[in-house]
């Protein structure tokens, strides 16, 4: 095959998908994250807690919390604060073990609104890392 003359351009396409997230539906999301969710959402500590591995890492608002005891006086904390409603609006898929869930909330923190992303990392159908920001 003969190289092509200086004037002509190859283009070659390539598909991107390792750390790129697709949309998929909300009831798609694991059962794992879908307990979690529902039970932070009522308050219940002692089921949200059940979700996480037993070394788990939870980072919010700039803070640490590693291995369940620490999340679980997170949650219960969190619980209490303030007063807010939240709304899932969104889920993504990134790979096998990471997804994410966007959620809107309004309440009586400062700002009153925000809408957050809540970035879980699964291992053997438990959060082993949960990171939630803007």
């Amino acid at each position: 095959m003969a190289p092509l003359p200086p004037s002509e351009t190859v283009t070659t396409w390539r598909t991107v998908t390792q750390d790129q997230p697709r949309t998929i539906a909300l009831d798609a999301l694991p059962g794992t994250i879908t307990r979690y969710l529902k039970a932070h959402g009522a308050h219940d500590t002692a089921t949200a807690v059940t979700a996480f591995a037993d070394d788990a890492t939870v980072i919010d608002d700039g803070n640490t919390y590693e291995g369940t005891a620490e999340i679980e006086r997170w949650l219960s904390r969190s619980a209490t604060e303030f007063t807010y409603t939240t709304e899932l609006t969104g889920a993504q898929q990134t790979d096998a073990t990471r997804y994410v869930a966007t959620h809107h909330l309004e309440g009586n923190f400062p700002g009153g609104t925000v809408d957050l992303r809540y970035q879980f990392t699964l291992r053997n159908d438990l959060i082993e890392r949960l990171v939630i920001e803007p």
